[in-house]
């Protein structure tokens, strides 16, 4: 796509260079923005030029940088990450769930796919099953944490103001052994995920599950050990925000949710009972 409006670009190489002038816009990856017009946009600002390390091992967890690429992270958990870390196995599956080919993964950055906030955003929901927080660069010179789950208010949402800009994603120690899952459901093949379940389990039997895709923001779902099909269906099926559009009803969404929720569920009960 030929963004005709814009006429300048320029490339961040400290903080100070993060000040937009009005139209300016920051791109790390870009796979949106150069996907359709943005006719309010006359300038980009580059991100990846500030050399923000992709993934960094900290004392708290894992470090995932904004401008990090989905290629980059699935590379680095399969042959790099610690074997502990099993949480990480999501990512894969997370990734696939994405409406891009793998060709997209070398471009797209994780970052820019939570900032995008869309509905079915799939690293959206890796992270917030990871109970991943964000790290967001504010215009004064300072900075804020944020849990991912509630940087997502709404499709195509943040709670980002202007000036402000993602750093990194940090997931945190306590949540990278557990045992993961994913389940998705798309009304055309290789649609957009009509709907998106994932969960994680941890060592002390306490799961969450994260709804994505079939509402508008990230559900998070938490209970003190692995649910019962009544009360998983239950919680699920009163969760807010189920919506209709082109790729589903709300009422498909919300009972496709619950039955995805339950393979979830039931795969984690045979593992516990193996």
């Amino acid at each position: 796509m030929d963004i005709t409006t814009v006429t300048s670009f320029r490339s961040a190489r400290t903080r100070d260079d993060l000040a937009l002038s009005p139209g300016e816009v920051v791109i790390a990856g870009g796979t949106w923005l150069m996907s359709e017009p943005q006719p309010r946009t006359t300038g980009f600002v580059d991100l990846t030029t500030l050399g923000w390390p992709d993934l960094e091992l900290t004392e708290d967890g894992l470090r995932i940088g904004a401008t990090c690429t989905i290629a980059r992270l699935l590379a680095w958990v399969e042959h790099e990450a610690p074997a502990a870390w099993t949480s990480l196995a999501l990512a894969r599956p997370s990734a696939d769930a994405l409406l891009a080919s793998f060709k997209i993964w070398n471009t797209a950055t994780v970052g820019g796919n939570v900032c995008q906030a869309f509905a079915a955003g799939a690293m959206i929901a890796m992270l917030s099953t990871l109970d991943a927080t964000a790290l967001v660069w504010t215009p004064d010179g300072g900075e804020r944490r944020i849990a991912v789950a509630d940087l997502v208010i709404d499709n195509q949402a943040t709670s980002l103001a202007p000036g402000e800009v993602l750093r990194a994603l940090d997931v945190p120690m306590r949540a990278l052994t557990g045992r993961v899952a994913l389940q998705k459901i798309a009304l055309a093949e290789l649609g957009r995920s009509g709907a998106v379940v994932t969960a994680r389990v941890d060592a002390d039997g306490a799961a969450v599950f994260v709804v994505t895709a079939a509402v508008r923001r990230p559900r998070v779902i938490r209970f003190g050990r692995l649910p019962g099909a009544g009360e998983l269906r239950d919680a699920v099926a009163s969760a807010p925000g189920f919506y209709t559009d082109p790729l589903g009803s709300a009422d498909w969404r919300r009972g496709v949710s619950v039955v995805l929720a339950e393979r979830v569920r039931q795969g984690f009960a045979r593992e516990v009972a193996a």
